[in-house]
């Protein structure tokens, strides 16, 4: 196989969940050599991001899903769950953890994930091809300068690892940029006269917010923005230390989360498509009366047809198996209305979809039952005051009158900032100006990429090698795949763009493929020639736990047998008079064909494992 004349650089832009998911699938993918840089602004972000870092997260903040949920590898589902109880390194962990077996359904606290994935990153540049290395640094990137096929990084304070020489700004080239900048802050508006007071708790995620937390006295009166899963995690954290103050949870939609059944294991059921009975769009009225009765319908069907499904996630279910079903109907919508629902309706869509374990809600959900701690306020907070005691005054208006209350502490879980015109951004703030990259047009939400993940300018064509990954996204997983609610960035998305964008960036890299050849890709994947088809399935199938294996030894292995596989596709369609395809031309179609199996969201990740014969060992013989 013909290798680059040079070795190729890819710049990853954040190195949270997003960006070191990223670098593991590159690591592993790469058949040619390859740097890959991976740059975080944050050192403490690193491997992490503000949901997992160690300090922003408590030992009491667990993942809202199951830790069998928690593997970067939607094809190996269990492997955080092994990591956790046979590989991690317990000796500094509280005595509540350091003996605790974690299984598929069960808890596990979120500040132990940079550990497990700094383990995968670390072993897949141990496992990588010959001349495919890794390097971390710290920097921030403030701008992009497109020039033909490679991009010019500007970083500003680069880590010598990387080349900084301790300039101010350090520009690095880079033949693709992957941008995992992960999820951006809204600026809670109603707070704008108290953003620096001392009793204000703006980034709950933060070693500041923490140690407010833990240094509150305990019969405080404290007020919580919001009402989903991080301000679980901050009335959990109080109410775990023995909090006797009354705490305030505070949102307009007054939505709490769903506890998932102890037994609980994702599944994917198939149901029938929403019946609108009108292909004619009549209003945002009409649409949501009619979706109503459907929902009400499905949940029924469900009940009655699946009685093992427990009705705490009978609507995760029906919310999922809709998808495939939403971007059609939502085509027809105006930008106008579906900005409009996006915004009405989002609190409700992620509650129905996710749901949070049993050790993040009990406790909550128990004191607020009783009523006279916890106390569940259904409202808009429109101002935030201080007062000459030191205090805060939130005034709450509710849907009959306003009501305000004075807290020794506000928490803000204001959420996240989903318009990119808005955020707190130079980086992304440039790329818009520049119009490299465009705010999402159907949503408001995220950017403009295509079906690749690539960053698309006003003519809808690529900006450049650019690629993007995560929470930009939010916009175009909604109007394309159906996705909404927190599944437009969550983790089952962020690891479906790490596998598509590490094997679209190397399909355009490096020389063994030839990324053209789409027409031979949909040729391949649907030849009605029996033989042709199943020497073509083997092929792919071959290349899909080449992609999956960790080991260097089992690729080489798996990519020898591949090779052989692909001469034997050659060989068939010259026998039969087919189409005359290069090997780079059909590594490049099985390989696009094997990430759009590693991809396939309508099993659950263990369903995939089995589909895809992943738990076989690989034997270089056959």
């Amino acid at each position: 196989m013909k290798c680059a004349d040079r070795n190729r650089r890819v710049v990853i832009v954040g190195a949270g969940l997003g960006g070191t998911a990223t670098a593991i699938r590159l690591l592993r993918f790469a058949r040619e050599p390859l740097q890959v840089v991976l740059l975080e602004r944050r050192p403490e972000y690193r491997g992490a991001g503000v949901a997992y870092h160690r300090a922003g997260n408590h030992w009491h903040h667990v993942f809202n899903i199951q830790a069998g949920r928690m593997s970067v590898f939607r094809e190996d589902v269990d492997d955080f769950v092994s990591w956790a109880n046979h590989e991690a390194d317990r000796i500094d962990w509280p005595a509540e953890w350091r003996s605790f077996k974690f299984t598929e359904s069960g808890p596990a606290p979120r500040r132990i994930y940079p550990d497990y994935l700094a383990s995968r990153l670390a072993e897949a540049a141990r496992e990588a091809s010959e001349g495919v290395t890794l390097v971390e640094a710290d920097g921030e990137v403030v701008d992009l300068e497109v020039l033909g096929d490679h991009v010019h990084v500007v970083v500003e304070n680069l880590s010598p690892s990387a080349g900084g020489d301790g300039t101010d700004r350090t520009v690095l080239e880079a033949d693709h940029v992957i941008l995992a900048t992960g999820l951006e802050t809204k600026r809670p508006f109603f707070a704008a006269g108290v953003m620096d007071h001392p009793s204000f708790v703006r980034h709950p995620y933060s070693e500041t917010g923490i140690e407010r937390f833990l240094g509150l006295r305990q019969d405080a009166v404290v007020a919580v923005v919001g009402t989903l899963l991080s301000a679980y995690d901050s009335v959990t954290l109080l109410l775990r230390r023995g909090h006797t103050g009354k705490i305030y949870m505070i949102s307009r939609s007054g939505l709490t989360l769903r506890t998932y059944p102890p037994d609980h294991q994702h599944r994917v059921l198939t149901l029938p498509p929403p019946r609108l009975h009108n292909d004619v769009y009549e209003g945002r009225e009409d649409l949501v009366r009619r979706f109503k009765d459907e929902w009400e319908r499905a949940c029924a069907t469900v009940a009655r047809d699946h009685p093992e499904v427990s009705p705490a996630v009978i609507t995760e279910r029906v919310a999922k198996s809709w998808e495939p079903y939403l971007p059609e109907i939502l085509e027809r919508v105006p930008s106008s209305d579906l900005r409009a629902l996006l915004d009405s309706y989002g609190s409700l869509l992620a509650i129905l979809r996710v749901g949070a374990v049993a050790y993040t809600t009990e406790m909550v959900d128990a004191a607020m039952a009783d009523g006279r701690q916890v106390i569940l306020t259904a409202g808009r907070v429109e101002e935030i005051r201080s007062t000459e005691a030191g205090t805060l005054v939130l005034s709450v208006a509710g849907q009959a009158s306003t009501q305000t209350i004075e807290a020794d502490l506000v928490i803000s879980n204001f959420g996240r900032e989903s318009d990119y015109e808005r955020v707190d951004s130079p980086l992304w703030a440039n790329l818009l100006r520049r119009e490299i990259a465009l705010p999402h047009r159907r949503t408001g939400r995220g950017v403009e990429v295509d079906g690749r993940g690539n960053l698309v300018g006003p003519t809808g064509d690529p900006t450049g090698p650019i690629s993007v990954i995560g929470g930009p996204r939010e916009g175009d997983e909604i109007v394309r795949y159906g996705r909404a609610g927190a599944f437009a960035f969550n983790l089952a998305a962020i690891k479906n763009h790490s596998v598509e964008v590490a094997a679209t960036v190397l399909h355009r890299l490096e020389s063994c493929y030839d990324e053209q050849a789409d027409d031979v890709a949909a040729t391949l994947a649907g030849t009605p020639d029996r033989e042709a088809n199943e020497a073509a399935l083997h092929a792919i199938m071959l290349d899909v736990r080449r992609m999956a294996a960790r080991r260097r030894g089992d690729r080489q292995a798996l990519a020898t047998r591949l090779e052989e596989s692909i001469q034997a596709i050659q060989n068939i369609t010259a026998r039969k008079g087919g189409i005359a395809a290069t090997d780079r031309t059909l590594r490049f179609a099985v390989s696009a064909a094997a990430t759009v199996k590693l991809k396939d969201l309508s099993v659950t990740p263990r369903d995939l494992r089995a589909l895809l014969g992943l738990a076989e060992p690989v034997d270089p013989g056959n």
